[in-house]
């Protein structure tokens, strides 16, 4: 209040009741309000706003540790020292919000709910601003763990088997790649390399293991009928184990993934249920084709200037033959494809990481693009001259070859800007082109490392 709003207690406790006043004359019915740094606040003065915002129609007190800053006993006295002296407290829900700057989110907002709040903010992976926020995962797996015997009957409606494919998910498109040791989803967090904890974990599961990698979705390298994917399987099996890993697919995306399975299984021995999860990524979790991948082939090396040919399906389905000439073999193929899709576009950040280990994993890719030449700023809200960020679009793409996941993340993040300009375009910015648009466009730069 003293140095970011520069307002006193009087002008923050009516300009809250305004705001919420504002929304109830919108016909808004389920209305939160949040105190930022409440953690750090005066408990009278937060026992005062909150409770003047309960009689101006909120329903839901959303209690954040803004900084961090709060020990588990703290917070969860705090809570409880909400709702014991706040006018109304009894009728409206109770919230959490907790930061990781100390590594106690979780434990904050544990300590919370035990304390009676009833709604706990989280993020999949912890993800969040500085060090994060309250990790579902953790939330929810202690509670479900602890719950029964230690916090008097608490549960989530949460079902922990799609835990693990939706942190790869969460992980592939915001490209923030899980800590090893993380708790829960950490590729570590069922691994035993201690001899004294092998030993144990060979004589019984439950010596080292409080909880199943297969509880929160993530099978071991064998089924229960000790089945392996690979060449040889069919499309029962691969339906059967996708389900196992929490990916109920349609017939038709089964049968997208079928195909890349069989081909990456022709190269392959086995099939990790990392493999799986990032050919359902890279084939059902992207935007609508309006331009589609249908070959690829790079000429690189120390002899002569890397070369690409693409084979590209436009909006109108007919395939057409692009060539580029870039300073590697990745740069190479995005001049291949900038020839036939016509739309300007500039390369914000580009990654790759390996699914599995061995010469024979996929690689896993994520572009992120934005607009550049005659389009940059068109449609956008978020206008660079202003002072604000202009909008970016991601992809991700996964395959054996290093170039073609390349290829596939930058189609994707390109189809999604597309789409995005038919949008604003049908809105009626007609500066804007729309996607299948027959007349021509500027050619399009894209900025791509020598080292790839």
């Amino acid at each position: 209040m003293k140095y970011k709003l520069r307002m006193s207690r009087e002008q923050v406790v009516e300009s809250a009741v305004n705001a919420v006043k504002h929304l109830k004359q919108l016909g808004c019915h389920d209305i939160e309000f949040s105190p930022e740094d409440a953690g750090r606040s005066d408990p009278a003065f937060l026992y005062e706003i909150l409770g003047e915002v309960i009689k101006a129609g909120a329903t839901t007190l959303n209690i954040p540790d803004t900084t961090g800053w709060n020990l588990p006993h703290e917070f969860g006295g705090l809570i409880a020292a909400i709702k014991k002296n706040t006018p109304g407290a009894d009728k409206v829900i109770i919230s959490t919000h907790c930061q990781n700057d100390l590594g106690l989110a979780t434990a904050n907002s544990l300590a919370g709910a035990m304390a009676g709040a009833r709604q706990i903010e989280c993020t999949i992976n912890g993800i969040g601003e500085r060090a994060g926020n309250a990790s579902l995962e953790e939330v929810v797996m202690a509670i479900a763990l602890r719950g029964g015997q230690q916090m008097s009957g608490l549960r989530t409606g949460i079902r922990p088997v799609h835990i693990h494919p939706t942190s790869v998910m969460v992980s592939a498109f915001s490209g923030m790649m899980v800590q090893p040791h993380k708790a829960i989803v950490g590729a570590n967090a069922f691994a035993h390399e201690s001899g004294i904890h092998q030993d144990g974990m060979l004589k019984s599961l439950e010596t080292y293991e409080i909880m199943t990698p297969e509880s929160i979705g993530l099978s071991r390298a064998a089924d229960d009928a000790g089945i392996v994917l690979g060449k040889h399987s069919g499309r029962n099996a691969l339906s059967s184990r996708l389900k196992q890993l929490g990916a109920d697919l349609k017939q038709e995306e089964l049968d997208d993934v079928f195909k890349r399975f069989k081909a990456l299984a022709d190269r392959k021995k086995t099939v990790s249920d990392e493999d799986l999860l990032a050919l359902v990524s890279d084939e059902v979790h992207q935007p609508a084709a309006i331009w589609e991948l249908a070959e690829l082939q790079v000429v690189c090396g120390t002899m002569g200037m890397p070369t690409a040919t693409v084979q590209m399906r436009g909006p109108d389905g007919l395939a057409r033959i692009g060539v580029g000439v870039g300073t590697g073999p990745v740069d190479a193929a995005y001049k291949a494809i900038d020839a036939l899709v016509k739309v300007d576009a500039e390369l914000v950040d580009y990654g790759v990481n390996s699914v599995t280990e061995g010469i024979d994993a996929l690689a896993h890719t994520r572009v992120i693009i934005r607009p550049a030449g005659k389009i940059a700023g068109e449609g956008f809200s978020e206008n660079p001259q202003a002072g604000k960020k202009q909008r970016t679009f991601s992809g991700t793409g996964a395959d054996e070859d290093i170039v073609v996941s390349s290829a596939r993340a930058y189609v994707g993040a390109l189809n999604k800007m597309i789409g995005w300009l038919s949008v604003t375009a049908r809105k009626g910015d007609a500066s804007s082109p729309a996607a299948g648009e027959s007349k021509p466009r500027p050619s399009v730069s894209v900025a791509v490392p020598s080292s790839s």
